[in-house]
């Protein structure tokens, strides 16, 4: 696929090109490490319609689950970091928006790059924990950005709940085993009307649609 992805990262407005690319890789990369996906949705999408998608943060996988349990095309915030690793940094830092979480200017440059993208149809997604958080931690407290740049935009944000990507693949060394990756996609929180005064209870009710999910999942 490699000189196909090459060609798709040419011009900005290929990504939606870009994007199917990499879906297609994303669940090759799943199959080939022994993961049977199961997505349940609450509410579908609308083709040409732009969300902030956000989910729990636990897993090296995190990234091709996401791209493989969502159709429509978005485009990941994601740190800065990440553009170190071989191969995959080159296509990161040529198709995501980078935060440097200790600059505020990079925070400034998060927003107006996610705009641009929102204008041309495109979906966000945010992982709004910021970081993947310890092995006993089953979900970390979540940041403004995200939610934050869905109030400024109006767009509706679809709560994800990945249930089993920590004990399939997390950054401990020698854990994981093929098996089954259940994915939540709740019904959409809207927006509109809302003001950044709302930000904070926002963040609260969308990280407890996914924890109370979480703990769901935990049962079964």
């Amino acid at each position: 696929m490699l000189p196909f992805l090459l060609i798709s990262i040419l011009k900005e407005e290929w990504y939606p090109f870009f994007f199917k690319l990499a879906r297609i890789w994303a669940r090759f990369i799943l199959i080939g490490m022994g993961f049977k996906t199961r997505i349940k949705r609450d509410q579908k999408t609308e083709k040409g319609k732009s969300y902030m998608f956000v989910a729990n943060h636990t897993s090296m996988t995190d990234i091709m689950l996401m791209l493989v349990a969502v159709k429509n095309p978005f485009v990941f915030v994601g740190k800065q970091e990440l553009t170190k690793i071989p191969v995959f940094g080159f296509f990161y830092k040529r198709t995501c928006i980078l935060v440097d979480r200790t600059s505020p200017r990079s925070r400034h440059a998060v927003f107006l790059r996610a705009q641009k993208r929102l204008h041309q149809g495109l979906s966000i997604c945010i992982f709004p924990e910021g970081m993947v958080p310890e092995e006993h931690i089953d979900l970390a407290e979540f940041k403004d950005g995200a939610f934050r740049l869905a109030i400024n935009h109006q767009i509706p944000i679809v709560p994800i709940t990945f249930g089993d990507n920590k004990k399939r693949f997390s950054y401990a060394f020698f854990s994981g085993s093929p098996g089954k990756m259940r994915v939540k996609k709740h019904r959409f929180v809207e927006t509109k009307g809302l003001t950044t005064a709302d930000t904070k209870t926002l963040r609260e009710d969308v990280r407890g649609i996914v924890l109370k999910q979480l703990q769901e999942f935990h049962k079964k």
